[in-house]
């Protein structure tokens, strides 16, 4: 992605589609299915995984039912075949632009994760989304106008896959790139995930509440190990290390705020927390 934007394909189609696997129509889907398998007991296994019925909340908490045998259209979120179905079902929008060659006609390229999906243009951004918009519309989806966007990259930023891609500011002399980083949504969710091991209602071991932390923390650094991420592992350390006080200082009933007894030197060495800003530098395994 940060290559292709550096290469000139700076006009970005920032695109959402509406409810997306709610949307997928049964007909079309299980024509794209029988494409791949043959097996009839296991395509009627399919279909009729399609019709369940499926018990909701909405967003007030009432109880609702979905699907059911006079359902046309929509793939069970949550279901276990669910993002195969829709990556599949999305496959053939990605497959219409390659035999048509929009690529070449737009002099475009498509960067896509099941139904998220970015098209990186040369000037041409606002012709290619004329085209998919008439193309999901064939295929019985539809592109969330209000959160479908056009962007130049060159001086507005998009989030994607967690990062947050457009001008950067490089600090030491002021200049400006462009380039990649973890976006405050990413880096608000993992400080939502640290809070949910640190609670009071934890009364585990140390060392397996420390370790549980690291698990999650490694597994966010090794996806957000590209692009600048200095400000972002360095915002994390200090949620993590004020979480990691208040949780100890309560467990251990401190009279103090701790911030001697549990400084950071402690917390990310003798305590054993794994320290984001060490992984950066490369200090840290």
């Amino acid at each position: 992605m940060h290559k292709l934007l550096c290469a000139g394909h700076a006009d970005v189609v920032d695109a959402d589609l509406s409810k997306y696997f709610d949307k997928i129509p049964h007909r079309e889907l299980m024509q794209c299915v029988a494409r791949r398998i043959v097996d009839r007991e296991m395509l009627r296994l399919v279909k009729m995984w399609l019709k369940a019925p499926v018990e909701e909340r909405d967003e007030k908490g009432n109880r609702k039912m979905t699907g059911g045998r006079k359902s046309t259209c929509g793939t069970p979120q949550g279901g276990v075949a669910s993002p195969l179905l829709a990556n599949l079902y999305m496959n053939r929008f990605l497959k219409y632009w390659q035999i048509t060659e929009r690529g070449k006609a737009f002099q475009a390229q498509v960067v896509n994760y099941a139904d998220d999906f970015v098209i990186l243009s040369c000037r041409q951004a606002a012709e290619a989304l004329d085209w998919t918009r008439k193309v999901m519309t064939r295929l019985g989806l539809t592109l969330n106008e209000a959160k479908t966007k056009l962007r130049d990259a060159r001086r507005e930023s998009f989030d994607f896959l967690g990062y947050t891609f457009g001008p950067q500011h490089y600090r030491k002399d002021g200049h400006w790139y462009l380039g990649a980083r973890p976006s405050k949504r990413s880096v608000a969710r993992l400080r939502q995930k640290v809070n949910d091991v640190l609670i009071p209602s934890n009364t585990g071991t140390w060392p397996e509440v420390r370790d549980r932390l690291n698990s999650i923390l490694r597994g966010w650094s090794s996806y957000f190990s590209y692009g600048t991420r200095l400000l972002a592992y360095r915002a994390v350390d200090n949620h993590v290390a004020e979480r990691v006080r208040h949780f100890l200082r309560r467990r251990h009933q401190m009279p103090s705020r701790g911030t001697r007894v549990l400084a950071d030197e402690v917390i990310f060495g003798p305590l054993g927390v794994l320290r984001l800003r060490g992984v950066h530098l490369g200090t840290r395994p």
